[in-house]
């Protein structure tokens, strides 16, 4: 009998777009290669060169992870749903401030609705009044979180953002306005928060996170919210918090799908517990490349704030050793069940990373490197074969040189800006239809940003294509050096 398979967003491409598919098979290992028999694509997404099964690719029966089962031999019965969680990108309450703050009239009349439940009472209002929480970002997920941490009361909310607001913020990111275009994130969310509360003191960190930076800047924090957008910071901030022993308040969103958790709590599993290595850089695209839904952040980092909130409290039961994932097309939200990896390297019983580490060396990621061929100042071909600039291709199409555009964004992108002449193929497409690109002509890749083109010009010089190059910078280089005229989004 044929068993569910639910597919996540990032891997829908590659089953034809498809949530659910059905395939037999008497085992999880059974399931997994009758799935990438029929998607090809997916092989490489779900099994490394050696096949075994990526250790950033976790796979439930029902919601039991299979390693804590039989692993890839877990058997398999009637009404069982297999589902594939890759990455994206109970408990008890914190120890009490020694002396609580007092609440002024104001502050009593503000939080009256607090104050009448018994859950929270004056004790817990002036438990939050003298709490301190950091949040990482203040962007898609910081932005709801800490508008309902300080409407709730919080004492101190610190922020940790560089970066400037852009219209294409606005989507989702509800701290900052119109006004607050190409301002400070940080002078933006803080003016936000102050004006709708301003019994908060807001603590503005505008630095990177790094691994040199963020024990100092998480020490007198009572629960660090993850609001980060990219894997190298989500491992730094998880190992930081282990190592401080600080709860981590972890949410993360792609597309229509969120998923959130309570790390790093006395007893209780890490992030590294859950994805034990991160997924090759470019394997999981950002929101920048993929796309998300303007309100997921709002529902995902308001889970953030209330774990918070509860945690602060030390009621209910936080969701410690439970993974919520939810499902924005479909309404729906499942728990997945979470434990302590006793192997961790971080929290575990014989943890070998005792100190922070190089991030961006962990996950893989490597500098840009800006050097004259990648300028391509002059029009000529790039010295670095796998690579051209949007001026290069720009000199290349006025001289009449035989290529080929291949864009491998999505349909609805390509309809908001295109290189006049190319040729559209999804990059989920590619596998099943690179036959249609003529091989004798210059292949160029084409995207948005570069990201995902670097995949489709590897694939296609993988299948033989002895002339293949990847479009640096993409559609939106094309709007900055070429043609204005392209919308940038």
């Amino acid at each position: 009998m044929p068993t569910q398979i639910l597919i996540p967003t990032p891997l829908r491409p590659f089953t034809d777009k498809l949530d659910t598919v059905e395939v037999d098979g008497q085992t999880v290992g059974e399931l997994l290669q009758g799935l990438t028999t029929r998607y090809g694509a997916l092989k490489n997404h779900l099994y490394s060169a050696d096949g075994r099964l990526r250790s950033f690719v976790n796979v439930y029966v029902n919601d039991e992870d299979i390693r804590y089962l039989q692993k890839e031999d877990t058997p398999l019965k009637s009404g069982d749903v297999v589902s594939i969680i890759p990455s994206v990108a109970g408990g008890s309450g914190l120890a009490a401030a020694p002396a609580l703050p007092q609440l002024s009239p104001d502050e009593v009349r503000r939080y009256s609705r607090h104050l009448i439940l018994s859950e929270v009472g004056m004790d817990g209002q002036r438990a939050l009044k003298g709490a301190k929480v950091l949040c990482i970002g203040a962007g898609g997920l910081g932005s709801p979180a800490a508008m309902y941490l300080a409407a709730a009361g919080v004492g101190t909310i610190g922020i940790v953002d560089f970066d400037v607001v852009d219209l294409s913020n606005l989507q989702r990111q509800l701290l900052h306005g119109t006004p607050d275009v190409g301002r400070s994130k940080l002078a933006s969310a803080k003016d936000r928060l102050q004006s709708l509360n301003p019994n908060v003191h807001v603590e503005p960190y505008e630095v990177a996170l790094s691994s040199t930076n963020a024990l100092e800047l998480f020490k007198d924090y009572d629960v660090i919210l993850d609001g980060t957008d990219n894997f190298p910071t989500r491992y730094l901030v998880n190992d930081a918090c282990v190592l401080l022993g600080k709860p981590n308040a972890y949410g993360s969103i792609f597309r229509f799908e969120g998923q959130a958790s309570v790390f790093a709590t006395k007893g209780g599993p890490c992030y590294r517990c859950l994805y034990p290595e991160p997924p090759p850089p470019g394997l999981v695209p950002s929101c920048a490349e993929a796309g998300v839904l303007g309100v997921l952040p709002g529902i995902i980092g308001t889970i953030q704030a209330t774990e918070t909130v509860k945690l602060i409290l030390g009621v209910g039961e936080p969701l410690i050793g439970r993974f919520l994932v939810y499902d924005a097309l479909r309404m729906r939200f499942r728990e997945l069940k979470l434990r302590r990896d006793p192997e961790c390297p971080v929290c575990g019983d014989n943890p070998t990373v005792r100190e922070l580490i190089d991030y961006d060396q962990f996950c893989g990621v490597s500098p840009v490197a800006v050097d004259a061929a990648g300028a391509g100042d002059n029009g000529d071909m790039p010295t670095n074969s796998t690579d051209m600039s949007v001026l290069e291709l720009k000199a290349a199409l006025d001289r009449g040189d035989d290529l080929i555009v291949v864009d491998v964004r999505e349909p609805q992108e390509y309809q908001i800006s295109r290189i006049e002449g190319s040729v559209l193929i999804p990059l989920g497409e590619i596998p099943q239809r690179h036959a249609e690109i003529d091989r004798t002509r210059l292949v160029v890749c084409q995207c948005r940003s570069g990201v995902r083109s670097a995949k489709a010009a590897v694939f296609l010089r993988g299948a033989g294509f002895p002339r293949v190059v990847n479009l640096t910078g993409g559609i939106l280089a094309w709007s900055d050096q070429v043609d204005p005229s392209q919308p940038k989004y």
